[in-house]
């Protein structure tokens, strides 16, 4: 069953709006406070989001954490972003030095993912063209899929996705919001190339 993080005092328990972090580790038994982990702190300290964040090292565990997210969270319709920090090219995801094409993974979570945004971010450059993004959206039922289409390369995408995710906090318009970014991170998006596809 899914824990969501304890909320601080703080907060305001009629929060309605959750991130779901799913990051790619090694070896789930190896308990390492991430960066993933302390920046999704920050968007709660800063910003008053909560979320939950959980690792996987197979593709087996990724299809069970986002199945239990679906089928035992009963927030689920409450999670506008699902966060993916998982290493990969183009058009697929490595786990521990397996790739799954992102035709693989729409097809393991067919219909099951119904207008959520799924955001990675820069572990993996997402550069997919006009007809694998489309199927991988028709199939899994998703409203979009978020990235960058630059590598790494030394610079985190981190504090680019915490300000996508506190955007979205204040406007539930995908396009507000993505104009929002651009206009208030110009630079940061040009030089991860931040895109979406929808």
């Amino acid at each position: 069953m899914l824990q969501k993080r304890p909320q601080l005092p703080h907060e305001d328990a009629t929060t309605d709006y959750f991130i779901y972090c799913l990051e790619a580790v090694d070896d789930i038994e190896t308990h390492l406070i991430t960066e993933a982990q302390q920046d999704l702190e920050q968007l709660t300290m800063q910003f008053g989001i909560t979320s939950i964040y959980q690792t996987c090292d197979t593709i087996e565990g990724l299809e069970a954490s986002l199945t239990a997210l679906v089928s035992e969270d009963h927030n689920f319709k409450d999670y506008e972003i699902i966060y993916f920090i998982i290493p990969g090219e183009a058009n697929n995801i490595c786990i521990n030095d397996y790739f799954y094409s992102f035709q693989e993974i729409a097809e393991l979570f067919e219909g099951s993912l119904q207008g959520k945004i799924l955001h990675f971010s820069n572990a993996k450059v997402l550069d997919l063209d006009e007809e694998e993004a489309q199927y991988f959206l028709d199939i899994t039922g998703a409203k979009a899929v978020s990235g960058y289409g630059n590598p790494y390369n030394g610079i985190s995408s981190s504090q680019l996705d915490k300000a996508f995710f506190n955007l979205f906090k204040e406007d539930e318009n995908m396009f507000t919001v993505v104009e929002a970014l651009h206009q208030k991170y110009y630079t940061a998006c040009k030089v991860l190339d931040f895109r979406l596809y929808y």
